[in-house]
């Protein structure tokens, strides 16, 4: 599944997708228009650098991701998820879940809100609850693009093991942190496991279309308007000082964007990502996860450069780069999720103690990752 849909065809449809509706068409066409229409500078860098360009660094991953969705929709299609639930159940049980979680967690890959919300079928509270604070471990559509990015300037020849990977370390970490909460703050036994296993039966094509018109219309309305909003909030961060004075593109490093990301810097720098602009695009992944991808593309699109030879420029090693996913991977939810998780656990004492939870498991894994990861290649001779 994770081969076809990051591998040589999923590859094809992103490449397709870019040439045709990449910068060119998206953002460079756009400007001459209003430029040759005698439009405003910051009107045209309001809408050109801001809005297309944090939205269209997104829009070449949809291919990959929409491939990767009909292939998990065909085996819910078949029956094979709920076998897969109950399988789960004997080794869930173990470290201290319901074989119930995985149905929420698996739900938790398209997008962490209806996952979240997913938890409502488990009867018991305590495993409700650990559902809820584990599910945002799970890569989620929204990430995908940074994976996409990522893998693609730092492991092109292991797209589909490098995708696969990144979602088996959700999976494992949402484990460890289960049995880390099984002994401390959410004790308890366990409601018995009881589900109906649906017969066997082909994929219809009513079905599927169904599960894919949801992706792209989730998607479609993010892009339209949460990450829209982002992009250009991001853009005019990056854009003005803070005395309210427009710059340069190369002088981004006196924006008010690079005040917050500079003092916020140093909590990542033993991660591997030291920097501003990774500071500000992890910052943004809070509304939207997308979000990251789109702030990195703005703050360095006037450098000219493709966004796959910046990150091999300014993350100093594959290590750093992989740090940096699996971050994304664990922190913090989009602000969607968080209000979900809010709303079902009915507690702001428990949601914000759950975000703060998951960006801690986020911080340590990173560092581990990165410290242990650095250790093992200057070892080896690499770096």
């Amino acid at each position: 599944v994770y081969w076809i849909a990051m591998g040589p065809f999923g590859t094809f449809l992103t490449d397709w997708t870019n040439d045709v509706l990449g910068t060119a068409w998206l953002v460079e066409i756009p400007r001459a228009a209003l430029e040759g229409w005698g439009v405003n500078e910051v009107v045209v860098g309001l809408i050109c650098d801001g809005a297309l360009a944090g939205v269209g660094a997104v829009l070449g991953f949809v291919p990959q991701m929409l491939v990767l969705f009909l292939m998990l929709a065909i085996l819910e299609d078949i029956g094979y998820m709920a076998r897969i639930a109950f399988i789960m159940d004997r080794i869930f049980r173990k470290f201290g879940l319901s074989g119930k979680s995985f149905i929420p967690m698996l739900v938790g890959t398209g997008c962490g809100v209806p996952g979240v919300m997913a938890s409502r079928t488990i009867e018991n509270e305590r495993d409700r609850r650990m559902t809820m604070m584990l599910t945002p471990f799970m890569s989620c559509s929204a990430k995908m693009p940074v994976y996409g990015l990522f893998i693609a300037a730092f492991f092109p020849a292991y797209k589909g093991l490098g995708v696969f990977g990144i979602y088996a370390a959700g999976l494992i970490v949402a484990i460890v942190c289960a049995m880390f909460l099984k002994k401390t703050v959410l004790k308890g036994g366990h409601a018995p496991f009881v589900m109906e296993l649906p017969p066997y039966r082909l994929p219809t094509l009513k079905t599927l279309w169904r599960h894919l018109y949801e992706r792209i219309k989730d998607f479609a309305v993010r892009a339209g308007t949460i990450l829209l909003a982002a992009s250009v909030v991001i853009w005019f961060l990056q854009s003005f000082s803070p005395g309210l004075r427009m710059l340069p593109p190369d002088q981004t490093g006196d924006s008010i964007l690079a005040a917050i990301g500079k003092t916020i810097a140093p909590v990542f720098a033993p991660l591997g990502f030291g920097f501003w602009q990774a500071s500000v695009a992890l910052v943004s992944g809070f509304v939207a996860k997308e979000a990251v991808v789109g702030t990195l593309t703005i703050l360095y699109l006037p450098t000219g450069m493709e966004m796959t030879a910046v990150l091999q420029e300014v993350f100093a090693t594959p290590v750093a780069a992989l740090s940096f996913m699996v971050f994304v991977l664990l922190y913090m939810p989009c602000v969607a999720a968080f209000s979900a998780m809010r709303r079902e656990m009915n507690s702001w004492k428990w949601a914000i103690g759950t975000v703060a939870f998951q960006t801690g498991v986020a911080w340590v894994a990173s560092f581990i990752v990165y410290q242990f990861g650095t250790l093992a290649f200057n070892i080896a001779g690499l770096f």
